[in-house]
């Protein structure tokens, strides 16, 4: 479990690493929200 969790956050650095503006930012959080919707509907 708690590599899973180490996993999950490095993952989460590299993610918002990979922004380098605010907008950016906020353009990768509307992506995973809409994947997020995606799936719900399915």
């Amino acid at each position: 479990m708690q590599r899973l969790i180490v996993t999950l956050l490095a993952c989460a650095g590299l993610w918002l690493a990979g922004c380098n503006t605010v907008q950016g930012l906020g353009k990768d959080i509307q992506k995973g929200g809409q994947v997020l919707q995606d799936a719900a509907k399915k």
